[in-house]
């Protein structure tokens, strides 16, 4: 079994690290570069960023701040947030990251997957995928994307939407449950498992971690390649470290620490 990875989440707004729950009511953390620098010493495996109101305010996205994480850290580095053109992306891989994540744009232009992935191959290319629970006909999975930051519903399935989007050329799905977003009760497993089952690229599982417990569950019986881990070590219950001792002593591979 490949090494299952452990992925801090920093949501950012005005330049500030933010934590809300299911997308409302955020708080600022302080400065997402300490952040980054913390995690990346405590052994964390990648870094993903999210400028979460670059999409609504219609602007892009911080690259100052984004050039300061890349500098602090020496790990991988996704970058998401109102990117909608591929000079766009170039520009944030160009500021040091090494992956960028496409979510509202790629909803309302699929093509645009297709342009990253030719421009700077699929290895670099995350599909954010933020999905909520509906009854709606047109979401035979039960779950529906929601864009812009959870602000706006599309009634869009989102198990079709994964689909479409691995065959028009993402090399990873970044699946975050509104539902169970912030509430620290848990990964949403159901709809992390249907789209694991169904996808042939990496799902990362985010929303709802709130005890070493959640990250075993969804990187074993929920079929996530890795778990994204916002409030728990933002809020400093769990090291990253911590995390993974845990999952190692219960038999869940994950990469060694080696500094």
């Amino acid at each position: 079994m490949l090494s299952k990875r452990l992925i801090p989440c920093l949501d950012v707004r005005d330049g500030l690290l933010t934590k809300g729950v299911k997308f409302l009511d955020n708080q600022n953390l302080g400065d997402p570069v300490e952040a980054a620098r913390r995690y990346y010493l405590e052994g964390a495996d990648e870094i993903v960023f999210y400028d979460i109101t670059a999409s609504a305010e219609g602007r892009g996205i911080f690259l100052k701040v984004v050039e300061k994480v890349a500098a602090a850290i020496f790990i991988p580095f996704s970058v998401g947030g109102g990117l909608s053109t591929v000079p766009q992306m170039r520009d944030v891989l160009l500021a040091g990251a090494e992956k960028i994540s496409l979510n509202s744009a790629a909803v309302k232009n699929p093509n645009l997957i297709a342009e990253a992935a030719a421009a700077f191959g699929s290895q670099a290319v995350v599909l954010g995928l933020d999905a909520r629970k509906s009854a709606l006909p047109s979401c035979p999975s039960g779950y529906e994307v929601v864009i812009n930051g959870g602000r706006v519903p599309t009634g869009k399935d989102a198990l079709a939407w994964a689909q479409e989007a691995e065959r028009l050329g993402v090399g990873e799905i970044c699946l975050n449950s509104i539902d169970a977003d912030g509430t620290k009760d848990g990964y949403e497993l159901t709809i992390t498992s249907l789209i694991a089952r169904n996808v042939i690229v990496p799902v990362i599982a985010s929303g709802g971690a709130g005890e070493p417990k959640h990250l075993l569950a969804a990187l074993t019986s929920g079929g996530a390649s890795a778990a994204l881990v916002a409030s728990i070590v933002h809020f400093r219950e769990y090291s990253i470290l911590e995390l993974k001792n845990y999952l190692k002593e219960r038999g869940c591979p994950v990469r060694p620490i080696n500094w």
